[in-house]
């Protein structure tokens, strides 16, 4: 992920990053604040998936927005 346009836009993606990834918390995103290899390790964790599909996940979705 663009590391820059994350953090520039953090607070409109987290709303997408919910819709995407529901189990993802308030709290989750708090700390993450654009982080996107916390992101990423937030994902696998709750999701219970590798990390590199967490990382293609992540990556995808990037490409989207």
């Amino acid at each position: 992920m663009n590391e820059d346009r994350i953090k520039g836009q953090w607070k409109q993606l987290t709303g997408k990053l919910k819709a995407r990834w529901g189990k993802l918390t308030d709290d989750d995103l708090a700390v993450a604040e654009g982080d996107s290899k916390y992101l990423v390790g937030r994902i696998q964790e709750r999701y219970g998936i590798a990390r590199d599909d967490a990382e293609r996940q992540l990556k995808d979705f990037d490409s989207r927005l």
